[in-house]
């Protein structure tokens, strides 16, 4: 059980200068949804311990092809060109978005391109009107460099529960 989690409000969103110049180049592709099952691969490739191994990205791909009401998986992609770089998986449940896992490309031409899609899904969050973001696990640095603040799990779930039900 977590007792703590990372959560970024919008105006909290913090954009470094490198990405904020990835940005300005405008040399990257957004899509959602585009191939979640490379994705899905990608991500168990990249992460030396995954927890996404054949049997739950088969329930996740089940999951995915399925109508849910009230919950629907996603992946965040991003390419240059036709070349997957980076992405995530996450799930949406009300107006809140939670991130589950994700990769980037190790290669030095996409140096900080992990955190362009971080930013990117950032944007997209707010634009379509969700309430905020929750990046589960608050021990990693780079969400609180993206501007995540940490909650207890109580805070947390009260939040949550405003912003999940339809």
């Amino acid at each position: 059980m977590q007792f703590t989690y990372a959560i970024l409000d919008f105006k909290d969103l913090h954009i470094s200068k490198k990405v904020k110049k990835l940005i300005r180049k405008d040399n990257y592709t957004v899509a959602i949804n585009k191939d979640i099952e490379k994705v899905m691969l990608q991500i168990d490739s990249y992460h030396l311990d995954s927890w996404l191994k054949k049997e739950y990205r088969n329930m996740l791909l089940k999951i995915f092809n399925e109508e849910h009401e009230n919950f629907e998986l996603i992946s965040f992609e991003l390419y240059d060109k036709e070349d997957l770089v980076c992405a995530e998986i996450g799930y949406i449940i009300g107006k809140t978005y939670t991130s589950l896992t994700g990769f980037r490309s190790e290669d030095k031409k996409y140096n900080n391109w992990g955190k362009l899609q971080l930013v990117l899904l950032s944007v997209y969050l707010e634009e379509n009107g969700f309430d905020f973001w929750n990046l589960g696990h608050s021990c990693l640095q780079y969400k609180l460099d993206l501007g995540a603040k940490i909650y207890k799990r109580s805070d947390f779930l009260k939040r949550w529960k405003e912003s999940t039900i339809a």
